[in-house]
């Protein structure tokens, strides 16, 4: 990653074939399978680590909504969400007729059907806050019934294994604190999460000089201007094709995703590697 940096300011240039690993998220995985990996090779993996992951024994959204979807029959949590977005609707939030936003939102992605689309993007960004966590909360003890905080335990890195792996070359990043659709929040949230994550990772960056990783790709002109203001040298997107140093705005960089590459699908062959 320093090399990229390097190349982005212009004070080196990166080999024709260059290639980054990238990795989102914080989860164990990382450190038990890719990083020895990594080492064995001698290759910098760069690492993006919501800094709730290991400061709270809590589930991000993503991952909740994760475990809810991996757990119940999709006809049926599509069902279920609806019936809880009824429920609540005028007690306490106002917000569109449900069939409304099925419309809008449950729109068919490159993985995902349009029903999966649809729950994520209720319990992700749409809805309220608060009634979020509600609803997830209310279908994770359906269809889950497995303590939240034991599944964070197993599910992401600890502190320490960070540490470990930046003293062994590792590169780490911020990848926002709540794990938070960073484009679609208020200006002061955006804000006030990504100074909380600056201060969770805080013993794992250069202040004057790291790297920023939008959760779920979301980002607008506000969040570019504040991370570049705080420091940011560099980002990182979910646009889908191969960077180009000397074209590309700095904190605009895209990327392939793993699903582009076997065994889930020969989509990088679009592109020239």
């Amino acid at each position: 990653m320093e090399q990229v940096i390097d190349a982005v300011e212009g004070k080196s240039e990166l080999s024709e074939k260059a290639l980054l690993l990238t990795f989102d998220d914080g989860y164990i995985d990382n450190y038990a399978f890719a990083f020895p990996i990594l080492e064995e090779f001698g290759i910098q993996g760069s690492f993006f680590i919501p800094g709730k992951t290991f400061t709270t024994h809590q589930l991000l959204d993503v991952n909740k909504i994760h475990y809810i979807l991996a757990s119940a029959d999709i006809c049926k949590l599509v069902e279920d969400v609806k019936k809880e977005m009824d429920y609540y609707r005028g007690i306490e939030f106002d917000y569109a007729p449900t069939d409304d936003l099925f419309n809008e939102y449950a729109v068919e992605s490159r993985f995902d059907i349009k029903e999966t689309i649809f729950v994520k993007r209720m319990l992700q960004t749409v809805l309220p806050e608060r009634l979020r966590n509600t609803i997830s909360s209310n279908l994770f003890e359906k269809y889950v019934g497995v303590p939240e905080e034991q599944l964070a335990y197993e599910l992401y890195m600890t502190e320490e294994q960070i540490r470990t792996m930046k003293r062994h070359g590792m590169f780490i990043g911020l990848h926002g604190y709540d794990h938070y659709w960073l484009g679609k929040l208020p200006k002061e949230q955006m804000k006030k999460d990504l100074d909380k994550a600056l201060d969770t990772l805080d013993e794992f960056i250069d202040r004057k000089r790291w790297v920023m990783n939008y959760p779920y790709g979301s980002y607008n002109q506000d969040v570019l201007d504040y991370i570049k203001m705080k420091g940011a040298c560099v980002g990182l997107t979910t646009e889908v094709r191969i960077a180009d140093i000397c074209m590309d705005a700095a904190l605009e960089l895209p990327r392939l995703d793993c699903n582009d590459f076997p065994p889930k699908s020969e989509n990088y062959k679009r592109y020239d590697i």
